[in-house]
């Protein structure tokens, strides 16, 4: 049996990769969501509409206008019966800052991170 030549295992191997790695990724696109997450979604959205909760534009944009940073997660959640979006801005200088905002009053109620003075608008 013959080798094949060096130039083209470089180009098999990372081809082989990518085509299990894209069909790995089609499959999970293609499975059913859970019907609990589309229903906690659907009724989040109720809540918004409603006006029992700020909606997380409203939330997103008074964040951003005292901190400088990229939103990289956001979580909803109800601690002790308090409504939360926890919210993870990126900062200029690498650092991550969780933020955690009452989501029907849209007051801030705690950060956590480092160097978060770094973050803080003028």
């Amino acid at each position: 049996m013959k080798k094949l030549p060096c130039y083209l295992l470089k180009l098999i191997i990372p081809t082989a990769a990518f085509i299990v790695a894209a069909f790995a990724i089609a499959l999970c696109l293609t499975l059913p969501m859970p019907a609990s997450a589309d229903e906690d979604w659907r009724k989040l959205h109720e809540e918004v509409q409603a006006g029992r909760i700020k909606p997380l534009g409203d939330i997103l944009d008074s964040l951003l206008r005292d901190w400088d940073g990229q939103v990289i997660d956001v979580e909803f959640e109800e601690d002790d019966g308090r409504r939360i979006y926890e919210i993870e801005l990126l900062g200029t200088q690498g650092q991550v800052v969780e933020f955690e905002v009452d989501a029907v009053t849209g007051e801030l109620i705690g950060i956590e991170g480092k160097n978060i003075k770094g973050m803080k608008r003028q």
